[in-house]
């Protein structure tokens, strides 16, 4: 099994001096891919943005997949500073906040909407990320398992709600007979509720975590 990008030097001892480095790399693939999205960034375009040929890349990378990681990877620095659990709030308040952190640079990056389900190596920012969240859920009277499943689904909630946002407003049913579907008619017939609009993300969030980690 070949190691990770993060185990390997960061430039293959063989041939001419290097003229960039892989964090340069890295900011221009990201830079890319903020303003034309994934599908933009390539070995040859990175390089052409560098000035370099695109074998030169390969003196720092073995792949575009070693290049996606790495920014995945430095996107999830970005989380950093991560927000403390405000003065009198608890570990699901603490939750909350970096749920919202998340949903911040997903809006921030919208590339990593498309790099998230593809098989990946986790990388130094993204055991940091992974290893504050356990710590804010320390105190959560779950075992370790359910604790790991939590932090995955807030992050499969949040991809979720980033991906709700980027699409945009859905076509809705003006346009559709209704005649045939009582309940549905039903529903959009009834008068608007009088209550202030909830805030559906942290509702979504406090019940995932909720159902994972106190219903028994």
């Amino acid at each position: 099994m070949s190691s990770t990008i993060w185990n390997r030097p960061p430039r293959g001892a063989r041939g001419p001096a290097p003229t960039h480095s892989r964090d340069e790399i890295v900011a221009a693939a990201m830079a890319m891919a903020d303003a034309d999205g994934l599908g933009a960034v390539s070995m040859r375009a990175v390089a052409g943005a560098l000035h370099t040929g695109a074998g030169s890349l390969y003196r720092y990378l073995s792949s575009r997949d070693d290049l996606l990681d790495l920014m995945t990877d430095r996107a999830a620095g970005e989380l950093r500073p991560y927000p403390e659990v405000p003065a009198g709030g608890d570990w699901m308040d603490g939750m909350l906040l970096l749920a919202r952190r998340q949903l911040d640079l997903y809006r921030a990056h919208r590339w990593l909407l498309d790099v998230l389900p593809r098989p990946t190596a986790i990388g130094p920012e993204g055991l940091a990320w992974l290893d504050h969240c356990l710590g804010v859920l320390a105190p959560a009277p779950a075992p370790t398992t359910a604790k790991f499943e939590a932090i995955a689904m807030m992050t499969g909630v949040t991809t979720l709600f980033a991906r709700s946002e980027a699409a945009g407003a859905p076509a809705g049913f003006a346009a559709v007979d209704m005649t045939a579907f009582p309940h549905l008619s039903a529903a959009f017939s009834a008068p608007p509720a009088a209550s202030e609009p909830r805030d559906l993300f942290q509702a979504t969030v406090r019940g995932v975590l909720r159902g994972l980690l106190l219903d028994e």
